[in-house]
């Protein structure tokens, strides 16, 4: 008479009880009940997730051994719990995440994930233009770049996992985590790759719930060879959908499968999201990108044109880059404006436009002008070294250029006349009259009417 899925269970407790201590068994084995058997599927009820994390934590050796003893080498284990406490509506099951157990076989295969058979492949949800290719690298994100690049040349490491990407709105961290998973499809063509924001996880998620689906949602997340979520800190105060991230993200983890996660804050400031979500998001690497350097705004710049097949005067792109430097969102966004006003208008795209078009889009950085910097800006501009216009000289070159240097800390600084003098070795009468002499060769030599303007435009950006 073959034995029923209860008598097989109970032959199994026998086994735990005599390996383990009456606390011990009493603790993790007697409060689990066997739902079934059926097709070499053995189904465990057990009283929660927590629960169900520690068994497998703890006691897999001694679990596997004794199933696969009891039940036959190709016994499949899943467990039952419910989300809420008595509510059958929640009730979730999750395969046992370790080899030693069979598990429960992915979406589209003939068996277990341990396997090499073939799966359907899914659409990865990428952006073609994300590549590291048109990623501008910077001190800013390097690092995070180099860590997301080596990842994805050899996906079979594992040694970032999760990649935890972090940084304000707008510094590239969409086009880097979507750069990762083009590039590991390039490498390896059959890892099934995905790309989804944590706001469409929530969607399907809570879909899934309605029409009594989240076996199939969590099965299918389960398969994912690299998943990959934009904005995970929009999963905060949805404790459910954390739930059941978590035993994904566990399940994906514990089978080498890779997550690359991005977010607008570091995972230590995510309050309202779960302390073991947070806990696992820190055990793999967490990089940030900063805000984008002058160096940075200005390469986005010019690359940007380059692929939009537009010509900028350069230091029409040097003023935003100058004045642009909250994202590179921000700088894509004052390209566009800039293209659709000089349309508009069917004018030149120069200086004027520019200053225009970002007096309305953007809040204009403001620059420091301090008695240092004019002097470095028109020693520049006259092609001398700062230091000769501290000295004695008469030379006219230098001593024009001092004279520069006093007109511009009179209109720029708020330097008194004395201190403008003391700082150069000159009295109060000698700032007054080479301030004087400026103002009244402007009105009559047009060159100088030009050095004054190029000196300011380097000084105003």
């Amino acid at each position: 008479m073959q034995e029923t899925h209860q008598q097989l269970w109970d032959k199994c407790l026998k086994i735990f009880a005599d390996n383990l201590s009456p606390e011990q068994f009493d603790a993790w084995f007697k409060p689990i009940s066997s739902l079934g058997f059926v097709d070499n599927k053995l189904t465990l009820l057990v009283p929660s997730s927590f629960f169900y994390e520690q068994l497998e934590a703890r006691y897999m050796g001694l679990l596997s051994c004794t199933l696969q003893k009891v039940y036959g080498a190709n016994i499949k284990l899943y467990y039952n719990f419910y989300q809420v406490d008595k509510e059958p509506s929640t009730r979730v099951t999750i395969a046992s995440s370790k080899p030693s157990a069979a598990v429960a076989p992915r979406p589209g295969a003939s068996s277990n994930p341990f396997n090499h058979d073939e799966v359907a492949d899914i659409d990865a949800q990428l952006n073609p233009v994300y590549t590291f290719e048109n990623y501008c690298d910077s001190v800013t994100n390097r690092v995070a770049r180099t860590i997301g690049e080596a990842l994805a040349n050899d996906p079979k490491i594992k040694t970032f996992n999760p990649l935890f990407v972090f940084g304000a709105p707008g510094v590239g961290k969409t086009h880097l985590i979507q750069a990762i998973g083009i590039r590991i499809k390039e490498v390896a063509p059959a890892n099934r790759v995905l790309y989804i924001t944590a706001r469409l996880f929530e969607s399907q998620y809570t879909t899934a719930v309605r029409r009594g689906k989240i076996n199939d949602f969590i099965n299918f997340y389960q398969s994912i060879d690299t998943l990959i979520i934009d904005d995970i800190q929009d999963l905060i105060g949805k404790q459910s959908t954390q739930n059941t991230f978590f035993y994904i993200f566990n399940h994906l983890t514990l089978n080498q499968k890779q997550l690359v996660l991005a977010s607008d804050c570091a995972p230590g400031n995510m309050e309202g999201m779960e302390k073991r979500l947070v806990s696992r998001f820190k055990m793999g690497v967490v990089a940030e990108l900063e805000r984008p350097d002058y160096s940075l705004r200005l390469d986005v710049l010019h690359q940007k044109a380059e692929q939009d097949g537009v010509s900028f005067p350069e230091d029409v792109m040097q003023f935003i880059a100058q004045n642009v430097t909250g994202s590179i969102r921000e700088i894509e966004g004052v390209m566009i404006s800039l293209l659709a006003y000089a349309s508009a208008l069917n004018r030149e795209i120069d200086i004027d436009l520019a200053r225009k078009v970002l007096a309305h889009s953007v809040k204009m950085a403001k620059h420091t002008i301090n008695f240092e910097t004019i002097t470095q800006k028109v020693a520049g501009y006259y092609d001398l070294d700062p230091d000769s216009i501290f000295t004695k000289s008469r030379k006219r070159e230098i001593s024009d250029a001092r004279q520069m240097v006093m007109y511009m800390a009179k209109k720029h600084t708020n330097m008194s006349l004395k201190t403008i003098g003391t700082r150069l070795a000159r009295t109060h009468a000698t700032v007054i009259y080479a301030c004087n002499n400026i103002e009244q060769r402007l009105t009559l030599e047009k060159q100088l009417q030009t050095d004054v303007s190029e000196i300011e435009k380097t000084l105003l950006g």
